[in-house]
């Protein structure tokens, strides 16, 4: 079966006049002939091929034969190959000769309406219908122009009409269910979509304008989803060969949340339909938000090679490969796309993104200003502002938290019912945990040991989880811990917000932020009466009005770094995150520099981290260190030109290639033992090392750190600071450099650490999890306290 992927506008209309009388051009009025003349004429008109048309009936025309048919078929063919004036010229001819023939009105209507010029085709359609009121082309076109207009409920009332004259036009019944949605109905608008559908089997707007109305935020009954989707099953089953229908149920089940069963539908689509563009397109379009990146890559390859004019799938595309770490194909391909298409928000966003993570921070940060002004209402530019500053050198703390709060007030907030949680201080608690990476990831190794050591009786945790692998080892962990799991993936922000407010959830944790999958509009919803930020793209503020709390500890924020969050601050007693050591650890090896005879430094951190002044800081230690190496590893080094563009970069600083060495994209375990080679850490700024600098002290590796403003610059200083190693903090770039040249001439000093750090870090506030657990425990009950004080708890 061919799937009908082409827009069906309102009023889309025929190619060949239709004659009062007769279904076809060419049908004779009283007294006018037809010629042989005209026939390939209309032949190719009918093929679409308007401007082969031309030359047959301008032939017939010269040969005598004026007939309205052949004049309204030439005006066709003028319309369509360039000229309207032309065209429009010969429909007023024609219905100038004859009043009474709604014909040549509606053409030029619909000469107009092409061309955008929607007020004068909305009068000339209401000519039509003045000579016809059951014209069914005009009755759908005016409705739709009306609905462009925002009045869906004239357009409404003209579509009732055409559906009585009309009832075999799918068109119409499917124009009616935009107007009955847009008046709130949706539970009429999906069965005019699905008489839409029962007429035109073939065609995936139909389908889908169902799907979307099943799962309409305005539609009162949360059932309607799931009965259309037993109806689209039953149909799939009755028709097992229609790919429309299983590519429709494919994406109703990724809108209630249901991305495996999604991506299976979309397949089986794709396999009916293996010509068609339009599954694929879908297809490619789900596996991009879920987290089967690999096989997203292979499908928007394969759509970007069968359609490559298309800048949606590119961008789809480049942003998958950022997903795996491949940001210079990613760039690449972007840019590529603007050079084709011009500005475009969307493009400039992930762009933006990209470039970051090239280590072009300055210039990430130009290009997400740029979408801002090219769309200054659109969300996406906003949030990738978010994502760009706290890695350009130089932004503080007031600049971060004024671009988050400009981001937050972008978001759209939808009128919520009161929430309806017991505001009992002392009861036992429903904590929810809403993150797309609840695995084995920075999220993942610095929470799940404070979430599985909160006290059971006091708290019971449910995990809103995006991008589930719900078998990976993390995540096994928080499935045991949690009372329920429930997948968000492809729920609206208004769907999220009913599902988070039906579990009863009374302190809602967001793991996301503004990073990739992040739920943060959900959370403008409020989603709990208690919102906190906490690990996730914790940069810095939220600059969330209703994110209540943001989870920190007395270095991260220290006195007097209150201005700068919009949140107030939770601070645990000891560090703000608690770290789980992975069992694969290799263990701890002798000293390198030892055997080697020179120190070798390293930092095995995203390159979005290192900018220009980082690099100078680095090459001055390797200039007063003349034996001294240094290891950079991390998945953008994986990229030839992405590496050689760093070493280019040392070698203008006078820091020859050999000293530098470049390391891409490891499995964890050998991640892991390859600080094994390291001596010292050299952690980036303004944006420290997370997890990474949890990583290099178990490894028996210290790291040295340099502290600014925003949250982001201050995670290496909590957690050596927790750790035990406050005296590898500096307070300014000579003070890193001298550090980095007295700790490196020290190697007794820096073996005996190295040997002692893993049990040093084992029986530190780092790792221990009990204790984190209390703490946790403690502040997220003061939380709810508060607002159980605030509203008026006895």
């Amino acid at each position: 079966m061919t799937v009908d992927v082409r827009p069906a506008p309102p009023g889309a209309g025929l190619h060949r006049p239709n004659l009062p009388g007769a279904s076809l051009p060419g049908a004779n009025l009283p007294g006018a002939s037809l010629p042989g003349a005209i026939l390939p004429g209309i032949d190719l008109l009918a093929a679409g091929r308007f401007k082969e048309a031309l030359a047959p009936l301008r032939l017939a025309l010269s040969l005598g034969n004026a007939a309205p048919a052949t004049l309204l078929n030439l005006a066709i063919a003028e319309d369509h190959a360039g000229d309207r004036q032309c065209a429009r010229r010969i429909c007023r001819q024609v219905a100038a000769a004859l009043p009474d023939w709604d014909e040549p009105v509606l053409r030029l209507a619909e000469s107009l309406r092409a061309a955008g010029e929607h007020t004068a085709a909305e009068q000339t359609y209401r000519q039509v219908l003045e000579l016809n009121p059951a014209r069914p082309e005009a009755l759908i076109a005016l409705s739709g122009l009306l609905l462009m207009r925002g009045q869906p409920e004239p357009a409404r009332d003209l579509l009732l009409q055409c559906c009585g004259v009309a009832p075999d036009n799918a068109e119409a019944w499917n124009t009616l269910g935009l107007a009955l949605r847009a008046t709130d109905a949706a539970g009429l608008a999906l069965s005019a979509f699905i008489a839409a559908q029962r007429l035109r089997p073939d065609c995936l707007d139909y389908v889908l304008n169902g799907v979307e109305t099943a799962v309409d935020a305005k539609n009162l009954d949360p059932g309607q989803g799931d009965a259309e989707l037993a109806r689209l099953s039953v149909a799939c089953e009755q028709n097992p060969l229609n790919p429309v229908l299983q590519a429709g149920r494919g994406m109703l089940l990724e809108r209630l949340g249901r991305r495996p069963e999604a991506i299976d539908a979309l397949e089986a689509a794709t396999e009916l339909a293996p010509d068609e563009l339009a599954p694929l397109r879908l297809l490619g379009g789900v596996l991009a938000r879920s987290s089967r990146a690999r096989q997203a890559v292979a499908v928007l390859r394969r759509l970007s090679a069968l359609d490559p004019e298309n800048p949606q799938v590119h961008n789809d595309l480049a942003a998958v490969l950022m997903r795996l770490h491949q940001h210079a194909e990613a760039r690449t391909i972007l840019l590529d796309v603007l050079g084709k298409i011009g500005p475009n928000t969307a493009i400039l966003c992930n762009l933006a993104n990209a470039t970051t993570c090239v280590g072009l921070q300055d210039e990430a940060v130009a290009l997400a200003r740029r979408a801002i002004e090219l769309d200054p209402e659109a969300v996406l530019a906003r949030r990738a502002l978010c994502n760009t500053l706290p890695y350009r050198d130089g932004t503080t703390g007031a600049e971060l938290l004024a671009a988050m709060r400009d981001c937050s007030a972008a978001l759209a907030r939808s009128p919520q019912p009161p929430l309806a949680n017991p505001p009992d201080p002392h009861r036992p608690l429903v904590v929810g945990l809403l993150s797309g990476t609840l695995r084995s990831h920075p999220v993942g190794w610095l929470t799940v040991a404070g979430i599985e050591t909160l006290d059971p009786d006091q708290f019971s945790v449910i995990c809103l989880v995006q991008n589930a692998a719900p078998e990976e080892p993390i995540a096994r962990r928080y499935r045991v811990v949690a009372r329920n799991w429930i997948e968000v993936d492809g729920l609206t922000d208004a769907a999220l917000t009913t599902v988070a407010r039906e579990h009863g959830i009374d302190i809602l944790i967001d793991l996301g932020g503004y990073g990739d999958a992040a739920r943060m509009a959900a959370c403008a919803n409020r989603l709990a009466p208690v919102q906190i930020k906490w690990v996730g793209m914790q940069a810095h503020s939220s600059g969330l009005a209703e994110m209540d709390w943001f989870i920190t500890d007395r270095w991260e924020t220290p006195d007097g770094f209150e201005p700068l969050y919009s949140e107030k601050l939770l601070r645990l007693d000891d560090g703000y995150v608690c770290y789980s050591p992975p069992p694969h650890s290799p263990d701890v090896v002798t000293l390198p520099a030892l055997a080697n005879g020179f120190v070798t430094f390293g930092c095995f951190n995203n390159l979005a981290k290192i900018t220009p002044r980082v690099i100078e800081t680095w090459a001055e230690i390797l200039r007063r260190i003349p034996n001294a190496r240094l290891v950079l590893k991390t998945h953008q080094l994986s990229d030839a030109a992405t590496a050689d563009g760093f070493l280019a970069d040392f070698a203008a600083l006078g820091i020859a290639a050999e000293r530098i060495e470049t390391r891409g994209s490891s499995g964890h375990r050998a991640f892991m033992g390859q600080y094994g080679d390291i001596d010292i850490v050299l952690d980036p700024f303004p944006y420290s090392g997370g997890l990474t600098t949890c990583e290099a002290l178990w490894m028996g590796v210290p790291t040295i750190t340099l502290p600014g403003q925003t949250f982001a610059s201050r995670h290496s200083t909590s957690h050596l600071s927790n750790a035990g190693l406050p005296d590898w903090i500096t307070g300014s770039v000579d003070e890193y450099i001298a550090m980095a040249v007295s700790r490196a001439a020290d190697l007794t000093a820096l073996a005996t650490l190295r040997a002692g750090l893993r049990q040093q870090l084992r029986q530190s506030p780092l790792c221990d999890a009990p204790r984190f657990g209390r703490s946790l425990g403690a502040a997220l009950r003061r939380a709810w306290q508060a607002w159980c004080a605030d509203n008026q708890c006895c």
